[in-house]
Parts: C-alpha cells; structure tokens; sequence
C-alpha cells in the first residue's frame, strides 16, 4: 500500500463540465504549500496540469509535470524522495494500472497521496485502488478545474462546513462607498446568515471600519501585519473586536504615526490563519494599486467591484474586470455593484451602459440615500439598524446571499462512485 494516503471520500465525474463552465457558487479552498508532481501520458492531461498550477488556488504549491505516466513515476522515485502529492496517468487496462501502483508503493514515502488518471470507468478497479491507498481517481480526459478540485480537496475535510470564504471589496474610485457597502455585507452576512465573519479593514491610515460599528479597539490590523511571526489562531483572536454573536472586526489603527508600506506577501499569514478558523472574512480594501492589494484581489474567492455612475468609475471599473478575469482563468468574473445612484441633477451613466462594457450586469445597483447612509454614518450603525425594512437594507442581504454561495439551493454532486455502486447494483 502507498503509506499513509488519505482516502477522498467523493471521485470526480467523468470530467465535465470543462473549466469555462465553473460553477459560480463552488468553493474550493486553496491548498497550502505543497510540492506536486505530475506524470502524465497524453498532452492533454499535461496541459490541464500545467493550467492547474497557474490557478490561484494551487499558488503555493510548487507544480512539475513530466511525460511518461507510472512507468516514470516509478524510475523517478528510486533514488530520490517523493512529493507531498504524485498525480499519475495510467492510460492502460486495470490490472496494469494495479501492478504500476503496487511498483510505485515500494518507492513511495511515508504521506504522500497519489492521485490516478484513468480511462477505466469500473467499481472494482475503484475499490482496489482505494484499497492501495489512493487519494483520488478521476476519469480522463480530466479539466483544469479537475485537478484543482482534486489537490486542494486533499487537505481539507470533505465532510466538514465549508470554512473560509475571502470576500473582497475594492471602489473602482476614491469615494465611491466601497467601506460603507463592505461593513454592510458584514454585518448582513453575520446577522441574517448567522454565519461567523470577521470585516478586516485594509486602510490602516484612514480606514473607518472603527467608526461604522461604534467600536474603538486598542489592537488590529496593523498588529498582525508588523508582527508576522506571532500570528497563529489565539494571537487572531485577541486581535478580534467583537460587535455581534457572529461579527467581529479587524480594526485599522487609523493614525498617521508611522507609514504603511509593505511587500505583496505582507497579508498572506494573517488571511492564512483565518481562512483556517473563521468561515467568511470580508476585506475592505482601500482603492489604491500595489503589490499587496493586486495579490489580495486576484487570490480572493469572491470579489466586488463598487463603481459609481461615472466615466472614471466605468474605465477603472473595466480595467480592474478585464485583469482579474484573465488573472483567474479557473473563476467566474467579479462581481460589481452601482452605488449612489439618482443623485439629483447630475448626469449619470446609465446601469445598462455598464453592463455592456463590462459584459455583465451588476450584483445590484443601490440608490442614493442621503438622509439613510448619512444617519448611519454619524451614529456607527449599519443600514439595517438604522431601517431594517428598508429596500437598501434588503439590498445588502441579498449581495451577501450571493457573495457567500447561498443565493439558490446548491444541488448535490454524484460521485463516481455513487454512479459505479449503482450500475453495479
């Protein structure tokens, strides 16, 4: 037996749908830095693999593919250790799949999982494969969604609740309402969804997150991001300002006292570490461009773009979608939103102008409300406290619904093995 490999409760189906038809509300957490290997036989697994690694959620781990399927895994191994995880193609008969695996186990070190390519659609070959400690067979020709699935599901609990959904939310221009929309989320996240979130406010010079939910918390942020080293679940929670049964906050220390400046790998352990204990954490993100905001936004799982009805915001906004899509090939485009919109006797563009030239329509387009958002503001209270029956209020709960995957029932995935236990039967 290969030692020690996990057993992945699901297989996946027979490869379809391709990548471009990734369903909207499927998560899939990113998995952590591993060393991936993959031996394949036909080009076309080779070039789902190489698509794989450059997805956002294999980022960290170190992917290399080479040609010449078990037989070469097996030459490789003999002399040298074997990765966290070896994805083999076995384009052949089951019993010659069986005896390449039986091969590879006797150079296999301890904890790595093998993921098998086959053609084979049959139980038993499946039984037997786990039986050897397989972590995962799919069914060629296998897309690049495929092998994403199948890596990251290795490190993380099939049976277990979705954790750690990163929502960003990032202005296509200065004072568009970005912060505002992403407090809102938060707290229609936290408080209708009853899930446990934690709003994480990025601008640590002027965020005013602080300020939105009437807290003033003596540590945040910038605590975490000067101190690297220390991060872990408990140094997170005493991080953590509490504003309801499900919310807390991230605060921004919101002082002019020391400057900003940090590399594009400066959020990368503190957003670890709560992707990992906290099941929804939204990002407001300040709207400026640099490494580190780039890096957040494209590794985000969900993305909303805030866009006044304007030609900046249209441009910015454009510009932000068409790099974001072609920076997460593997992900439905981002999100965006229209706000404050109807302001009395200035010009505006039109949401169905928007819409064609960002080929898509908006998540939502949200009316100016001055008197509403004005009132919440000097009070630091959400919408939703001000007028909880209010439309814009409504607004912000049906953002969250869809931000978080629970705008439609999610209808179940039917393994393979569900499929082959049935025909068999």
């Amino acid at each position: 037996m290969i030692k020690n490999a996990s057993l992945l409760s699901t297989v996946q189906d027979d490869g379809q749908p391709p990548a471009a038809a990734l369903p909207s509300d499927e998560h899939i957490a990113p998995a952590p830095r591993v060393s991936v290997q993959a031996f394949c036989d036909t080009v076309e697994t080779a070039a789902a693999v190489q698509s794989a690694g450059e997805d956002r959620r294999l980022a960290k781990a170190h992917v290399k593919i080479q040609m010449g399927g078990a037989a070469a895994a097996v030459e490789a191994y003999r002399m040298s250790p074997t990765p966290n995880v070896i994805i083999i193609e076995a384009d052949g008969r089951g019993d010659s799949i069986l005896a390449r695996l039986d091969q590879l186990a006797e150079v296999c070190d301890a904890g790595t999982r093998v993921i098998v390519v086959g053609r084979i659609n049959d139980v038993t070959l499946y039984r037997e494969l786990t039986r050897r400690g397989v972590s995962d067979y799919l069914i060629a020709p296998v897309s690049t969604l495929d092998v994403v699935r199948s890596v990251c599901g290795l490190f993380h609990s099939p049976e277990a609740k979705p954790v750690g959904r990163i929502i960003a939310v990032v202005g296509a221009k200065g004072g568009v309402g970005a912060s505002t929309v992403a407090h809102n989320i938060g707290w229609a996240i936290a408080r209708d969804l009853s899930l446990d979130s934690v709003v994480t406010d990025l601008d640590l010079a002027f965020g005013t997150a602080g300020l939105d939910y009437n807290q003033d918390p003596p540590q945040g942020i910038a605590d975490a991001v000067f101190s690297p080293d220390r991060i872990d679940t408990a140094f997170v929670d005493r991080l953590l300002s509490k504003c309801t049964d499900h919310l807390s906050l991230l605060a921004a220390p919101a002082t002019l006292d020391r400057v900003y400046d940090f590399g594009a790998e400066a959020f990368d352990a503190i957003l670890d570490s709560m992707r990992a204990s906290i099941p929804c954490v939204v990002l407001d993100v300040p709207h400026l461009w640099s490494g580190w905001t780039r890096r957040l936004l494209i590794s985000a799982d969900e993305i909303l773009i805030v866009a006044g009805p304007d030609l900046a915001n249209l441009r910015n906004a454009k510009n932000m979608v068409d790099l974001l899509r072609a920076a997460r090939p593997n992900d439905h485009p981002p999100h965006y939103c229209l706000n404050q919109i109807g302001v009395p006797k200035r010009p505006e563009i039109a949401p169905a102008d928007f819409a064609k030239a960002l080929e898509d329509q908006p998540l939502t387009v949200i009316p100016f409300e001055p008197q509403l958002f004005g009132t919440a503001a000097n009070n630091g209270q959400m919408i939703a406290e001000v007028a909880a029956n209010h439309k814009t209020a409504d607004l912000f709960r049906q953002m969250a619904q869809v931000l978080t995957g629970r705008a439609e029932a999610k209808r179940g995935r039917q393994s393979l093995l569900g499929k082959l236990l049935k025909r068999a039967g």
